[in-house]
């Protein structure tokens, strides 16, 4: 006896110390994830694309990776001598102060209206370095300057990119705090304690902390790309699947503490209960994360990775130190609805036991509405718009959108954005010339040369990223034999093709990695097969509400590249966790020998509460995306939203127990459950196996 009760105490103690230990170590390497975080072009290309060629040629050219830019000066009604003369002025500063691409001061380029002065300005003074070229892109921004009616804005592909990165950069701090505040809420009001939610909080940021510092370590030891996206992705999933997995503990260990006098005893029959789902619920989402290697893109290939790492450092955080805490608190923690030993909850009308009981009137009707309605939401996935251009990536426009709207009204028979071209010096004059006859091309000149390569810069007679100008990448990349065709647009080209070539093989991955893994746990192919199968119907109503939002509501323009496929993953890997939780549960019923109507209407009772709780929380913490200004980040947050939203209360609560009524038994087929009635089990063990009503 003395032995259990020093066991009781040592062993809290012990996983609380180890926590401490690892927060110790942790704290100094915090903030470092943001320094290895890569938003370059090349970071976010497909590995074998034309585009990545060029990038990584002209990084070994002269100078490096050149840094553009387009000045734009403009007047309405006409420019005047005073403002050509303040252009000149400043161009010669900019030329004076910086190395630019050829050591030659930027040629101005006036528009036939005569209102606007274009000056393409290229230098390889920043090189490869992010920070030297957001640098560089502000003094020329600080040297630049209008007034009296003389507008000036800078653009080009290096000013968009500087002000994408200042986006990431606000964002992690943005994001960890808004996620934090929105789950301290929901909490609040899930357990109505003023203690209790601020355990969850706590081990959910110490996950978070660890899930940061894991995955430096794994950048400096296998270089893996980081992106501010999949940063940002990872802190919102964290948070989310470890709230979950909290709520789903602690909802069951507050039940055990009625039947059992020790906290330390209660915890253990808790993990006992609910591990097994908690543990195949992230290994799923872990598994269709990790399929995500499979992908050709690189910032989907390194989100993969990144989002495991921060789903199993939840896990571990949720399952050893909320334990640790919660039972070394004991039940104080749960104040003023302390679960005493031996009472019984406040017995009220579930509000998923009538869902369940009007599914069990008309199951049916329930499932073919059901059906239908998701159906008919997937339809509106055909009003998505077109591909997302980078100049409509932003919800607030900065200064180099402007600048390049302001361009495309002024020269409509010429791109100002080039396309870069990287070919063999040995046949370089005949790539220029041959570039030059391409049709859909205004303009071409000649740039750097090394190590056998040279490249220069096609001007398109079409504006950036328009069919016209796309046609024109098509016919260069077709006609020049031997050489790369890149650029901003050739990039988006390349991102849309890499998508498309992703989805048809990571998505079957997910399919079958999710799949296998709930037959594991089951021990059933019908029951996997209809969380499957849901799980893909709530991704294409999602995509489908996107369509109906997107642009009639939100005015958006397009939609990112990488949505549908990180939107899949996503919702199938998140949406089968309730899905486990709730066939989890049915299957324990089953076992303990209720019959199938029984078992499927016990579990939705049971489990209903805490399903729905998980999934709001899921749901707020994915919409904190929405309030970040990219429109990429916006469409993910909403997507994931919704679909989260639909998932937990249409298709758990209805659709999948409404499908169990109607398959009874078969439902575990070809499992034993599926075959004969189930041995009882003593009614003490069973009673112990049932939640009551009121478990949320």
């Amino acid at each position: 006896m003395a032995a259990g009760i020093s066991k009781r105490r040592a062993v809290p103690w012990a996983v609380l110390a180890l926590w401490i230990a690892v927060i110790a170590l942790a704290g100094p390497f915090a903030g470092k994830p943001g320094d290895v975080q890569r938003n370059n072009v090349v970071d976010y290309l497909p590995a074998g694309a034309d585009s990545t060629q060029v990038a990584k040629v002209q990084q070994q050219l002269p100078g490096g990776e050149t840094t553009e830019l387009v000045l734009v000066y403009h007047r309405e009604g006409g420019l005047r001598a005073a403002d050509r003369a303040a252009a000149d002025r400043q161009v010669g500063e900019i030329a004076a102060a910086h190395q630019l691409a050829g050591g030659q001061r930027p040629v101005v380029v006036p528009s036939k209206d005569g209102t606007t002065l274009m000056v393409p300005v290229s230098s390889t003074e920043p090189g490869d370095d992010e920070a030297a070229r957001a640098a560089f892109v502000e003094d020329v921004r600080e040297t630049v300057s209008g007034g009296d009616g003389l507008s000036v804005e800078v653009g080009g592909p290096s000013a968009l990119q500087t002000d994408m990165g200042e986006v990431f950069d606000s964002i992690d701090g943005t994001l960890m705090i808004a996620t934090g505040l929105v789950v301290a809420v929901l909490l609040i009001l899930t357990y109505r304690s003023p203690f209790l939610w601020l355990v969850p909080l706590f081990v959910v940021g110490v996950a978070a902390l660890t899930t940061r510092v894991v995955i430096y370590g794994l950048v400096q030891g296998f270089d893996l790309t980081v992106t501010g996206q999949s940063a940002g992705i990872m802190t919102v999933l964290v948070f989310g699947a470890g709230t979950d997995y909290a709520l789903l503990l602690v909802a069951r260990y507050r039940e055990e503490l009625r039947r059992v006098a020790r906290p330390y005893d209660a915890m253990r029959a808790a993990l006992r209960g609910c591990g097994p789902a908690v543990l195949a619920s992230s290994g799923t989402v872990a598994a269709g994360l990790l399929c995500l290697l499979a992908a050709d893109l690189n910032s989907a290939r390194g989100l993969g990775p990144v989002g495991a790492v921060g789903v199993v450092c939840a896990l571990a955080a949720m399952l050893t130190l909320l334990p640790a805490v919660l039972v070394l608190l004991g039940r104080r923690v749960f104040w003023p609805l302390i679960p005493a030993y031996g009472s019984e909850p406040k017995q009220r009308r579930s509000l998923f036991a009538a869902m369940g009981s009007s599914a069990g009137r008309r199951p049916v009707a329930v499932l073919a509405s059901g059906a239908v309605l998701l159906g008919a939401l997937a339809l509106g996935a055909f009003s998505l718009p077109g591909t997302l251009t980078q100049e409509d990536s932003f919800t607030d426009r900065p200064g180099s959108v402007s600048a390049m709207r302001t361009l495309a009204a002024a020269y409509p028979d010429r791109s100002s954005q080039p396309i870069s071209v990287i070919t063999p010096t040995s046949g370089a004059d005949e790539a220029l010339a041959q570039a030059r006859t391409t049709e859909g091309v205004a303009g071409a000149e000649r740039g750097r040369s090394a190590d056998g390569w040279t490249e220069f810069a096609v001007f398109a007679e079409d504006a950036p990223e328009t069919a016209g100008e796309t046609a024109t990448i098509k016919a260069l990349r077709g006609g020049l034999d031997g050489s790369y065709v890149g650029g901003p647009s050739a990039q988006q080209l390349d991102l849309d093709d890499t998508n498309a070539r992703d989805r048809l093989i990571v998505i079957p991955l997910v399919l079958a990695a999710v799949l296998l893994i709930l037959i594991a746990l089951l021990r059933s192919i019908v029951a996997p097969l209809i969380l499957v199968v849901a799980v893909v119907a709530v991704w294409g109503a999602a995509m489908g509400l996107g369509g109906l939002f997107f642009e009639p509501v939100f005015g958006f323009k397009g939609v990112d590249p990488g949505l549908p496929l990180l939107s899949f993953v996503f919702l199938v890997a998140l949406g089968v966790d309730y899905g486990i939780f709730l066939m989890h549960r049915m299957r324990e019923e089953s076992l303990s020998g209720a019959e199938p109507a029984t078992a499927a209407l016990t579990a939705l009772r049971t489990t209903g509460g805490v399903i729905a709780s998980a999934g709001i929380v899921l749901a707020a913490t994915f919409a904190v995306l929405m309030n970040l200004p990219l429109v990429t980040m916006v469409e993910m947050g909403f997507v994931v939203a919704v679909g989260v939203l639909l998932d937990t209360f249409l298709v758990r609560t209805y659709l999948v127990t409404s499908a169990s009524l109607l398959l009874g038994r078969g439902v575990w087929w070809p499992g034993r459950l599926s075959r004969r009635p189930t041995r009882l089990v003593p009614p003490s063990d069973a009673a112990r196996r049932r939640e009551p009503a009121a478990r949320a």
